[in-house]
């Protein structure tokens, strides 16, 4: 490296760190930590460049609060006894959950706070709620082996969002890698709800009490390592984008009143088929 060649390098660096402390300086400026204040202040991209803004995006992120809302209320039935409600209110949150985002995106109004909001709030919902829902009605009596299956569950929820999270715009949007939190909450909590209302189908297969709750552990430690597996599940992103064949119309219509008949029971079996058929693809993809 020639002595011209270095100094343009250390000018470079220097200039670097100009606008660094020049960008730190503005946001520190407008910091405003006078007294008891309540503000979000962070950098967004706004025609290619950052800039600093203040406040929060109110439609999706009260969105966002109500499933936090719901899943909080999730964890107090379950823990009062109240099984069924808690799992509703498990469901409230993934329909809420599916609708922020959609929010945010039709307004123009996504923002790191807003990510970062829905991330913990998914954790809430789909990691811990679940978890304690299935341990307080059936894992309690295995003791500390029941908590561990419920925390198995938690803790995958955790990574498999921390991974989401940092293999945003790395990944293909075609797959999700691992399945989606909300599906294993639902598959959760659909197992618990089947089992409420059709006891005497669990009862046959089963037998005992203690079958059941065996079942429920594995169960819901699948569910969890499903999520941090690296099983590749269709995410259908693209296909409100592009056109499909008639039939596909039909055959969705077909699994919608099915569905409807018995709400539980078709979103277990739903979801089931999804949870295979990333296993099926694994399988193929093996073979070929």
């Amino acid at each position: 490296m020639t002595e011209k060649q270095s100094n343009q390098k250390q000018i470079s660096e220097v200039d670097a760190v100009d606008n660094d402390s020049k960008h730190n300086l503005h946001l520190a400026d407008t910091d405003d930590y006078d007294g008891l204040t309540f503000e979000v202040i962070e950098e967004e991209v706004a025609e290619g460049k950052p800039v600093v803004s203040r406040g929060v995006y109110l439609a999706p992120n009260l969105i966002t609060t109500l499933s936090l809302l719901s899943a909080f209320f999730s964890v107090l039935s379950s823990t009062s006894g109240a099984y069924y409600l808690a799992s509703q209110a498990i469901f409230l949150s993934a329909i809420l959950d599916g609708m922020d985002g959609r929010v945010a995106r039709m307004l123009n109004a996504q923002s790191p706070f807003g990510e970062q909001f829905d991330s913990l709030a998914d954790m809430l919902a789909f990691g811990l709620a679940p978890a304690i829902l299935i341990y307080s009605f059936t894992l309690q009596s295995f003791g500390r082996i029941g908590i561990a299956c419920a925390f198995v569950f938690t803790a995958c929820a955790a990574f498999r969002l921390a991974r989401f999270n940092v293999q945003i715009g790395v990944v293909d949007k075609k797959y999700f890698v691992g399945i989606p939190s909300p599906l294993a909450a639902l598959l959760v909590t659909s197992f618990v709800m089947v089992a409420i209302d059709h006891p005497d189908w669990f009862a046959q297969i089963f037998k005992s009490p203690m079958g059941f709750s065996v079942a429920a552990a594995v169960w819901v430690v699948i569910c969890g390592l499903l999520m941090v597996s690296n099983v590749k599940y269709f995410s259908f992103k693209e296909f409100d984008r592009k056109k499909v064949p008639f039939w596909v119309l039909i055959l969705a219509l077909i699994v919608i009143v099915l569905a409807l008949s018995d709400i539980p029971v078709g979103v277990l079996a739903i979801g089931l088929v999804y949870a295979v058929s990333g296993l099926l693809m694994v399988g193929k993809n093996k073979v070929n």
